[in-house]
């Protein structure tokens, strides 16, 4: 055990500007636990009398601590703290160096939840709803994964920068008890409390991001319009606007925003926002006994869907759903903002937790809500391992083909990872490539880490061949629509898996979940159909490939979806990236069909 320390970079939920709460606490003047439900509330009164003598109070509830606001609320018995708060003389400048030393961070997952579980699960839900005990639960699993390094040192700060990297923006906090570190880079914003007014922006609605702008447009768009997920969001802001009435001035509970999209990373979520004028002598105790646990990880009605998720959740969920934050110094009047925790790691040692879930309502269905967990959790999955942003050019006679092209994906690459982006430093750094290698033909590999470094790497280029063959994959790629298709990176083992074993294959023909052709895991493919030449439509789940924008914009091929079943009429084949242009290519035939394609 150690010393406590935390740091917290919050937005401001009223400036739409970006405004940022950004502090790091070293070590605090005390700490308060509470190891029972009857500790709860004199902890919380306690934090309210620091913040009133000018001390910064940061620290969190465990989901678990319900009970201690209405015995009704059912809960997991639970051996780590139902609440915990530091108290700090100050608040410290966010460190320069921001732990940014992700490079060291290397995990692997594994799900808690089966998918047999999970089907079960719903089973139950949807049997309790149907008999009209509930009507939204939201059901959740732990990912449990291993930290390599010291978590009390270096990796657990990178890993936290590696968080926020993949979930930038929010309510992210990073507490060190000194037992167990919490690192959340939560998007949701639980309430914040101040000169009497009171908002919470419930996060209820969920949609994957698009391939393209058009198609992530679209979902968007869907997710607002959809009528299972607005239901789904109306519950939960009901329930929100019949929790704050307990504290609330008569009339004053208002519903300013609703159906609102937000895009994240990997998902589109749906918030709406209820606000409250609460009345007068109202404690942060108090605000905690009306709104805890926030609605929109329990469901509605409050008390049946805990006792739900206590049937169909076989442990606790710790921080997990519970809050996380800071109420700020000052004699005159109570100012504290929290978040919900989600999109959060827990580490004791080097064991570490995740939990994912989702909003069960009568319409759900478990192939959706199943992949909608998977959406979720890419966040940590793209943490977890280092990677850097990738392109391949060609260099021949000191002269790169396509650099502005290529730069400029790369570009888009790192404002999505949110890696720090230099034109002019990787410009730099080609140049030297192109003076060392003026003579010949090279490749050139460009590599830019999460710190925003830019390396480059030459390799002899030998002729392109004429023609070559490819093999059909026997099995469709379980993520054609992640964003390590989408964007190119050094993290290739969802390529690998379909790497050519056999002589005298040069490349693997991909496809998605839906019998769509893809790409190959090299480069992008064209194909003759009823006489024109096409190359499958981003939305299918490929890389947009310089190549291929290429020949798309001179019309040497026009976008079309292939499947599977159309490859015996296709009439001509053809591999096709920047690095070696425009091969001509066919099938093996011993290769023609996969091993199980689906129906259309």
């Amino acid at each position: 055990m150690h010393a406590a320390s935390a740091r917290i970079d919050f937005s401001d939920p009223h400036q739409p500007d970006g405004s940022r709460l950004r502090h790091a606490f070293g070590n605090p003047r005390q700490t308060l636990t509470a190891l029972d439900a009857s500790q709860v509330r004199p902890v919380l009164d306690a934090v309210q009398a620091a913040a009133a003598e000018g001390f910064w109070c940061v620290g969190y509830l465990g989901y678990e601590a319900a009970p201690a606001f209405d015995a009704a609320l059912a809960v997991h018995a639970t051996q780590g703290p139902l609440a915990w708060f530091a108290i700090y003389d100050e608040a410290l400048p966010w460190p320069v160096d921001d732990g940014n030393c992700a490079g060291s961070v290397q995990m692997q997952w594994r799900a808690a939840c089966s998918r047999a579980a999970f089907d079960t699960a719903l089973n139950s839900i949807h049997q309790a709803i149907s008999a009209g005990a509930l009507y939204q639960v939201n059901f959740t699993a732990p990912l449990h994964g291993v930290l390599h390094g010291e978590p009390e040192g270096d990796a657990a700060l990178a890993l936290f920068a590696a968080l926020q990297r993949a979930q930038p923006g929010g309510y992210a906090a990073y507490l060190d008890t000194g037992d167990e570190q919490l690192l959340s880079v939560s998007p949701e914003l639980f309430f914040d409390w101040h000169g009497g007014s009171i908002l919470t922006r419930p996060m209820k609605g969920t949609a994957p991001r698009g391939a393209t702008p058009s198609e992530d447009s679209a979902l968007a768009q869907a997710l607002r319009s959809s009528p299972k997920e607005r239901a789904e969001n109306v519950m939960i802001v009901d329930l929100l606007r019949n929790d704050l009435s307990r504290i609330a001035e008569p009339f004053s509970v208002q519903v300013p925003r609703l159906f609102h999209t937000e895009a994240l990373p990997t998902v589109w979520q749906m918030t709406s926002d209820v606000v409250a004028s609460t009345r007068d002598g109202c404690s942060l105790a108090d605000v905690f006994a009306a709104l805890f646990p926030c609605g929109s990880v329990t469901g509605a009605p409050k008390v049946s869907a805990m006792q739900m998720i206590c049937s169909v959740e076989p442990e606790p969920r710790g921080v997990y759903c519970g809050a996380i934050g800071v109420v700020y110094p000052g004699a005159d009047g109570i100012r504290a903002t929290f978040n919900v925790p989600i999109r959060t790691v827990t580490l004791r040692g080097n064991a570490a937790t995740c939990g994912i879930g989702s909003g069960i309502t009568s319409g759900a269905l478990a192939e959706s809500e199943w992949q909608e967990w998977r959406h979720k959790r890419a966040f940590v999955e793209r943490a977890s391992m280092p990677f850097e942003l990738l392109e391949t050019l060609a260099l021949k006679d000191g002269r790169l083909r396509d650099a502005p092209a290529h730069l400029a994906r790369m570009a888009a690459a790192a404002a999505h990872f949110a890696y720090p982006w230099s034109q002019l430093n990787v410009q730099r750094c080609l140049q030297q490539v192109v003076q060392t290698h003026a003579r010949g033909s090279w490749r050139v590999r460009l590599l830019l880490d999460a710190r925003g470094r830019a390396r480059a790497e030459a390799y002899v280029l030998p002729p392109s061949p004429q023609r070559v063959r490819l093999q059909l994959a026997s099995r469709a790629m379980d993520d054609a629509q992640g964003e390590f298709v989408r964007f190119k990176t050094t993290r290739r083992a969802h390529y690998e898996a379909f790497t050519p074993t056999e002589e005298g294959i040069f490349d693997t023909l991909l496809w998605n979940a839906r019998g769509e052709i893809t790409e190959c895991t090299r480069g992008n493919i064209a194909f003759l159909l009823d006489g024109n030449w096409l190359t499958p439509p981003l939305d299918c789940g490929l890389l947009g490939g310089i190549g291929r924008a290429n020949a798309l914009q001179t019309g040497r091929v026009g976008e079309g979806v292939m499947r599977l079943d159309d490859l015996p009429r296709v009439q001509a084949l053809a591999f096709v990236n920047s690095l070696r242009g425009w091969i001509d290519a066919e099938l093996d035939p011993g290769r023609l069909r996969p091993r199980a394609a689906p129906a259309p």
